[in-house]
């Protein structure tokens, strides 16, 4: 996945940090003009996300306020190929995803696709920085007409605003099937503070969340 960092950190890091944090320069994104937080009662809605390497995406999103669990794990092909030794072939159509179980009455979907689009970059095909191949594509996963109308709605409002420099190339396609990842990969940022993946291309993406939308971050138990 990620192994030449740790083994040649030193080496790569210069690149590594310029291609990591390009994704993470642009000003805060606009909130949603059309969005589903009318009416909204307590209770869980799910979201799933691909933007990349899913320990990263898992991190940002345990970060938010509203968000109940975030699960890594993998979507786009079938149960049988939903491991990872089978999804690194390329060759499964699984992306690195994350389930994002959240209470709607405290986070609107739209909050959290405005979140999405910042901590990743939407137009690289097949890659994220050096994470290279169709299981770090870009995607939303949608569950329902509304969160379909709702990703297409945004992703047409963010290239009318320019806020990208290219073209958009995240999916938007339906959710056949989420299936969560080892064990191994589970919190992984979390217990794993110091990795040099983390350090260089994870932390910046929370750090960002912070400061851009410090009314939605909250802070992991004593950090």
């Amino acid at each position: 996945m990620r192994p030449f960092l740790a083994a040649v950190f030193s080496a790569a890091l210069a690149f590594s940090t310029v291609a990591c944090n390009a994704q993470i320069t642009h000003a805060p994104l606009p909130a949603a003009k059309l969005d589903d937080s009318l009416a909204a009662k307590p209770g869980r809605a799910t979201a799933v996300f691909a933007g990349g390497c899913f320990w990263g995406t898992q991190a940002v999103f345990e970060h938010v306020k509203g968000v109940i669990k975030v699960t890594a794990g993998y979507a786009g092909g079938s149960a049988s190929t939903a491991t990872y030794s089978q999804v690194t072939t390329e060759t499964t159509n699984h992306a690195e995803s994350v389930e994002i179980v959240y209470d709607p009455s405290k986070l609107t979907f739209g909050q959290l696709l405005r979140v999405f689009f910042t901590v990743h970059d939407p137009t690289t095909l097949n890659r994220q920085g050096n994470d290279v191949g169709t299981s770090y594509r870009s995607a939303v996963f949608y569950t329902s007409p509304e969160q379909f109308k709702l990703a297409k709605a945004y992703i047409e409002q963010l290239a009318a605003a320019k806020s990208w420099p290219s073209k958009i190339v995240t999916e938007v396609t339906p959710l056949k099937g989420f299936y969560a990842g080892e064990d191994y990969h589970q919190d992984y940022a979390l217990k794993n503070p110091n990795n040099p993946y983390i350090l260089v291309c994870d932390r910046p993406k929370i750090a960002t969340l912070k400061a851009d939308y410090p009314e939605l971050y909250v802070a992991y138990k004593g950090e």
